[in-house]
Parts: C-alpha cells; sequence; structure tokens
C-alpha cells in the first residue's frame, strides 16, 4: 500500500524521476526513454506491479502521467542535474524496497552521516 504524499519540502525526494522510472542517475537517455516507454505500456494494460514505485521514505502510487512527466523531466540537462543531485544522497531504489535493518553488519547503516553531508548538526 502506498503511503500519502508527503510534505511539500520532501516532495522534490519523493517525486524524484529516478525513483519514478526505477533508475539510478547513472542511466542514459535511452535507458531513460526505454525504461519510460515500458512503464507506460505497462501501465496502459493494467500491470500491477508498474502501479507503485519505491522511494526512502515507501512505496508511493506511479501513474502514466508521471512517468511521462518523469521523462520530460530528464531531458533536459539543467533539470536532470538538479534531480541527479537529489537522488544521489539516497539509496538506490532496489535498497528502498529492502526492509530496515536488512544491511549486513559489516555495511554501515545507508542514513548515517546524512545530516552531516547536508550541513545540518544534530544537537
Amino acid at each position: 500500500m502506498a503511503t500519502p504524499p508527503p510534505t511539500p519540502g520532501l516532495r522534490k525526494l519523493v517525486r524524484n524521476p529516478f525513483f519514478i522510472l526505477g533508475l539510478t542517475p547513472e542511466a542514459s537517455r535511452a535507458q531513460i526513454e526505454r525504461e519510460g516507454q515500458k512503464l507506460l505500456s505497462m501501465l496502459q494494460v493494467g500491470f500491477g506491479e508498474a502501479s507503485h514505485y519505491h522511494t526512502p521514505l515507501g512505496p508511493q502510487r506511479r501513474t502514466a502521467e508521471m512517468v511521462r512527466h518523469a521523462m520530460a523531466e530528464l531531458r533536459d540537462p539543467s533539470r536532470r542535474l538538479c534531480h541527479e543531485v537529489w537522488a544521489a544522497y539516497c539509496p538506490p531504489p532496489d535498497d528502498c524496497a529492502k526492509p530496515v535493518g536488512s544491511h549486513t553488519p559489516d555495511q554501515p547503516d545507508p542514513w548515517e552521516g546524512a545530516f552531516a553531508s547536508f550541513g545540518w548538526r544534530m544537537s
């Protein structure tokens, strides 16, 4: 089940085109177009798996309009760069689907030091 949309401050994170398309910022233009077209086809025929996508804040509902908008955003180099920066500080989409605490003991917590990386101090 999808969680409700986040507050406006977190909307950029949850509505990141890379998450909507299920890709990483390293994806090529061809990969973006291919994945977008695949998702649009899956949504059109009602394939259930395509109706949700994973984010660091939980699963969200995906629509064809969102996929089209994500593809358009990533076609523009300056907009894509902004989305790459937001997505770079988040775990990859595949890791978002894993339950919390599923990382192995030899791996650091994926959010350890996240606040410090943005220049925030915890008091």
